[in-house]
């Protein structure tokens, strides 16, 4: 199968309805991480949270079947990205169906182990061919987004638990 180029990346040659389907896994993907951040980046409990929170789960949810879709066409090649799919999908539909209960912690290491996990994917698929990133070691990709996002992720539930306040 051979591959043809979009900005300067490698794009598989799967024929138009594969490439329709990953211009909607693309944009989906920009969607989540931007609204993944808002979210983040938004007081626990807010509106603008709750609304980022939701366009996040939405934007992944199109994100998980465009990916399942295009696994399924390119298995031998996507089995990998299909499960670090899995994985970030389960992990969100974890943290949202926990975001009001008395464990908040289980709501925010869900949610950002989903965008850890989001980043990931994209790092493992894409890294060889940013720059900066096509320097690392392959390992690199697979682990950089957590040695990032875990710290964080333990700073929020120590914050969330030590003020008692829910994490919605």
């Amino acid at each position: 199968m051979d591959e043809m180029e979009i900005a300067g990346i490698p794009v598989p040659n799967a024929g138009p309805f594969f490439l329709a389907v990953l211009a909607v896994h693309v944009a989906a993907g920009l969607a989540s991480v931007f609204c993944g951040a808002g979210a983040a980046l938004s007081r626990k409990g807010a509106a603008r949270h709750r609304c980022f929170g939701r366009l996040y789960l939405w934007c992944l949810g199109v994100m998980f079947a465009s990916m399942a879709v295009m696994s399924a066409i390119r298995w031998s090649h996507n089995a990998h990205l299909f499960a670090i799919g899995v994985l970030a999908a389960a992990l969100a539909l974890t943290g949202h169906l926990n975001r009001r209960r008395r464990q908040p912690y289980l709501h925010i290491a869900g949610m950002g182990g989903s965008y850890i996990v989001l980043l990931t994917g994209f790092y493992v698929d894409n890294g060889r061919h940013l720059p900066g990133w096509d320097r690392l070691p392959a390992w690199a990709w697979w682990i950089a987004p957590s040695l990032v996002g875990l710290p964080v992720i333990a700073h929020s539930i120590r914050r969330r638990l030590s003020t008692g306040r829910s994490a919605s």
